[in-house]
């Protein structure tokens, strides 16, 4: 029964006090993370511009990674809302900052100066920009100009540890609301929400200021860009999904309610699946670009996927994955190295590979991919693990 608007939507024994954890946030985590490694090998043998390229592509391939790039990292940023909530419930809000900065800040600029670099050192030697050592090359780095897509500009990039710069950002930015959603006026607000929620597809309607976001910001900044400064729609549709992710975390009964409602996030996400290829194979890219009125249509349905995928996901999760493993702690601690070492260690074995073996789209790709994914556990357990000055670096309590 849908309770009267006098009434608190939820009892207030379930507001911020529970203790459950949500195990399920940790294995769709590491899953999501997984799926990573295998996006960005394939970024090797699609059309689309990235560091080192095969001549041979896989249209196949192409489409299933346009899909995944409406998933994978808006349920990352939603994951990473919904695991700020359980570090607040155990810390105040400045030794929150504080580790933020230890696990974000201190990762990124190690990477910045450590991790990624090879990446673009390999890449200027992909595009033959530069023929001499990694030694020779380093001091690159130092000049402090910021790299540009497809090798260009300098050797100052934070690649794919944008995520964490991203993450770094919200985290701090987004104390005032999480102050203002635990007031009481906070809790209202989060009241009339759990009305919401509590209608079938409810939390469908939240996709609005997604979509919102998109026609004030998408206009001025219409290219994902990564670089801060100018991705302004971007970085506000990952931090919508950050705040989503906390608040609908914030309420036990959200977690059921929509557990309970996830055929319907299904059908949505399948709707939206349909008219993203069904577009695409009736209507070229060139048509779309060249008027307001599509692009906006195309685009509002991509946030769409987006967004129900994500709640989809979110409530299958909860369903099937809620389950407690020996061996994940161990996985959830190591997912954040991995993340960080992935791609430049795509990129390293990428380029030995496309030099030295003639393996094809595929064999390409599964080589690549599960080479590095045992180079990364590697280096992992032999000396992110043990050592504790590299723990720090990489972000590990």
């Amino acid at each position: 029964m849908t309770p009267s608007p006098a009434q608190p939507a939820v009892s207030p024994d379930v507001l911020l006090t529970g203790t459950a954890r949500r195990y399920d946030l940790d294995w769709l985590r590491i899953g999501a993370i997984l799926i990573l490694l295998f996006y960005h090998t394939g970024m090797i043998y699609v059309s689309w511009g990235w560091h080192i390229k095969s001549t041979e592509h896989s249209q196949p391939m192409e489409e299933v990674m346009r899909w995944l790039h409406r998933w994978r990292m808006p349920l990352l940023f939603f994951i990473s809302g919904g695991g700020t909530w359980f570090a607040l419930r155990k810390r105040t809000y400045g030794r929150y900052a504080g580790e933020r900065f230890r696990r974000l800040f201190v990762p990124l600029v190690f990477g910045m100066f450590v991790v990624v670099p090879p990446q673009i050192y390999i890449e200027w030697l992909f595009r033959e920009r530069f023929a001499g050592s990694y030694l020779d090359f380093y001091p690159e780095v130092f000049r402090f100009q910021s790299y540009r897509d497809g090798g260009q500009g300098g050797a100052f990039s934070w690649h794919h540890l944008w995520f964490i710069c991203y993450l770094f950002f919200y985290s701090l930015l987004s104390i005032p609301v999480f102050r203002w959603l635990k007031s009481d006026r906070g809790q209202r607000t989060i009241d009339r929400l759990a009305h919401l929620l509590d209608r079938p597809g409810g939390a469908l309607a939240l996709v609005v200021p997604l979509w919102l976001n998109d026609l004030v910001l998408g206009g001025f900044f219409p290219n994902e860009t990564h670089a801060l400064i100018d991705d302004w729609a971007y970085f506000m549709k990952n931090l919508l999904l950050f705040w989503y992710g906390y608040v609908l975390v914030s309420r036990v009964a959200f977690w059921q309610l929509l557990t309970d409602q996830r055929r319907i996030f299904l059908a949505a996400t399948v709707v939206c699946t349909v008219i993203l290829y069904g577009w695409r194979a009736t209507i070229s890219d060139e048509t779309t670009e060249a008027s307001a009125v599509l692009r906006t249509l195309y685009s509002f349905n991509s946030i769409g996927l987006t967004w129900f995928s994500v709640l989809a996901t979110v409530g299958y999760g909860y369903r099937y994955l809620n389950v407690n493993k020996p061996i994940l702690p161990h996985l959830t601690e190591a997912v954040y190295p991995f993340y960080i070492l992935h791609q430049t260690v795509i990129v390293v074995i990428g380029y030995w590979a496309l030099n030295k073996l003639k393996l094809g789209v595929w064999g390409g790709f599964w080589f690549i991919s599960l080479s590095s994914l045992a180079l990364c556990v590697l280096l992992y357990v032999a000396l992110i693990r043990p050592l504790k000055p590299l723990r720090v670096v990489f972000g590990l309590k």
